[in-house]
């Protein structure tokens, strides 16, 4: 495929290509070569339907193979929606339609349907091929790759999943001239973190080009979602399951968890919740002396910069936050552990080793 970068996933027998380029959601011949079987079954929702990106996906999968069967089911949109009832539609589709483990699911959407179609796969008929076609930056930057599947429980977020890959990511950027204003300073947001845990000569492009981003200048977004792509898929090749330093890319995540859980889905968008987290985050490194003033200072502008929150909600209390980290899937033996800068931009550390009296100092100075 001419203009079109390729990341790769390396997890040997499990490796897979990430695409990255425009017009990409419209070739039949990249998105035919990841589907195995003789049918497939295309999830999305609501409002990527209706913005036609259904029926082209559709139309690319069987332009040159009408003998390829395509079934689809229709979600409805947002992460209120993101639980084990909605989950269910697609496996009682997949039923109707007489589907086998031959088949392929397509996650055609944000972070949402990303994370329901994976579990779908992972779990229908103990697991069939799929394929993820990410129409946000959230999701193409994030939830897309590494394999991370599931859905929300009343009590937590993403509580419910499994590992599972895709066979390949097609993300095509044209998709994003759709998405809304909102949505994509959400996505940008999970950018700025790549930078701030493990790539700080990026933080520093970000810092520079944020603007030209925010205007959605293409050859700014494509560079951008291949760096994290690539961030990303190093960071899984080298720790798939979560056991270390791929945690380092929830950097931010706990506080945002407990913010969008404490409001409700659906009140924050994910990237918010995490945007606000990442400044607590900061705010504690700092509070620790693990980091100098100025990285803060950098983090908090940048994000500012992106039009996402720099503090909490007001609903929120301290005792919300605190019952709600302790909930956290990175809490072990009772311990919260949590991401932190540590020394120079680009450095983290996931830690259950520190001044407790710190985390209650970022959050009295966070809640209002």
């Amino acid at each position: 495929m001419d203009g079109v970068d390729v990341v790769n996933v390396d997890l040997g027998d499990r490796s897979y290509p990430i695409y990255v380029g425009t017009g990409l959601l419209d070739d039949g011949d990249a998105l035919r070569a990841h589907v195995a079987g003789s049918t497939a079954l295309v999830v999305t929702n609501e409002t990527i339907a209706g913005l036609g990106y259904l029926d082209r996906t559709v139309k690319a999968l069987t332009a040159k193979d009408s003998k390829l069967r395509v079934e689809t089911v229709v979600l409805p949109d947002g992460e209120e929606h993101k639980n084990l009832e909605v989950l269910n539609a697609v496996y009682t589709r997949a039923l109707e339609t007489r589907l086998d483990r031959g088949t392929t699911f397509v996650a055609l959407g944000g972070g949402v349907i990303g994370d329901m179609t994976g579990y779908a796969a992972a779990s229908y008929q103990r697991g069939v091929k799929f394929v993820q076609i990410p129409t946000t930056v959230m999701a193409m930057v994030d939830s897309s790759v590494g394999g991370k599947t599931g859905v929300n429980h009343a009590l937590g977020k993403n509580m419910i999943g499994a590992f599972y890959q895709p066979e390949c990511v097609l993300i095509d950027i044209d998709s994003l001239k759709t998405l809304p204003d909102r949505e994509f300073a959400s996505g940008i947001a999970e950018v700025v973190k790549y930078g701030l845990i493990r790539d700080g000569p990026f933080f520093e492009w970000l810092e520079a080009n944020v603007d030209k981003l925010l205007a959605r200048d293409t050859q700014a977004i494509a560079y951008a979602v291949e760096r994290s792509c690539v961030n990303k898929a190093e960071v899984v090749a080298a720790d798939e399951r979560e056991g270390g330093v791929r945690a380092t890319l929830n950097l931010g995540h706990t506080f945002g968890h407990a913010i969008e859980t404490g409001l409700g889905y659906g009140e924050w968008l994910h990237g918010e919740a995490v945007s606000a987290g990442m400044c607590m985050a900061a705010d504690m490194s700092l509070r620790l002396g693990w980091i100098d003033a100025s990285l803060k200072e950098r983090t908090i502008a940048l994000l500012n910069k992106c039009k996402t929150p720099i503090d909490v909600p007001e609903k929120m209390t301290v005792q919300m936050f605190m019952d709600l980290m302790a909930v956290d899937k990175k809490a072990a033996n009772g311990k919260l552990r949590l991401i932190l800068l540590k020394g120079e931009l680009g450095e983290c550390v996931f830690t259950g080793d520190f001044d407790q009296s710190k985390l209650q100092e970022t959050l009295d100075a966070y809640v209002k």
